[in-house]
């Protein structure tokens, strides 16, 4: 297989990817229980060569439940054809790891609304008391 290309920037080679291949259970008689269409495909986080420390450090912290010794694994037994479900398992590897790299965002600092601002929304509000004050039923000068 070629390598995993998870960002612009981040190539996981195909040395490090640890493939298996399992009978995928349920339905489909006799090609169900004879075919190893199940595949897991796992990536040895802490160990691996691709990753710079601070990417290591980011993809640990976001992984951490779904870490097991270091090694994330996905499994895919979506298809009948163990070849789709290599692609399926490629491709949901590199956006879990893809997503698990992103820094994370930065906090959003306060502002105030401009003056400008604040005098078009009571001038709105005074318009609005306006036009209800207008719907009033008019009362009698006694």
């Amino acid at each position: 297989m070629d390598d995993l290309a998870v960002t612009g920037q981040v190539v996981i080679p195909s040395r490090e990817l640890i493939w298996r291949f399992d009978p995928s259970g349920g339905p489909g008689g006799q090609h169900a229980n004879r075919s190893s269409t199940r595949v897991a495909l796992s990536f040895d986080v802490v160990r691996s060569s691709a990753l710079s420390e601070d990417l290591r450090e980011r993809v640990i912290a976001s992984l951490g439940d779904q870490l097991e010794e270091g090694i994330v694994t996905v499994q895919v037994s979506a298809t009948r054809s163990q070849w789709r479900n290599r692609q399926l398992a490629r491709r949901k590897l590199a956006s879990l790891l893809a997503e698990a790299m992103r820094p994370p965002a930065s906090p959003r600092r306060s502002t105030k609304p401009s003056r400008a601002s604040r005098e078009r929304r009571l001038a709105d509000k005074r318009a609005r008391a306006e036009t209800k004050r207008l719907r009033r039923r008019p009362t009698s000068p006694d």
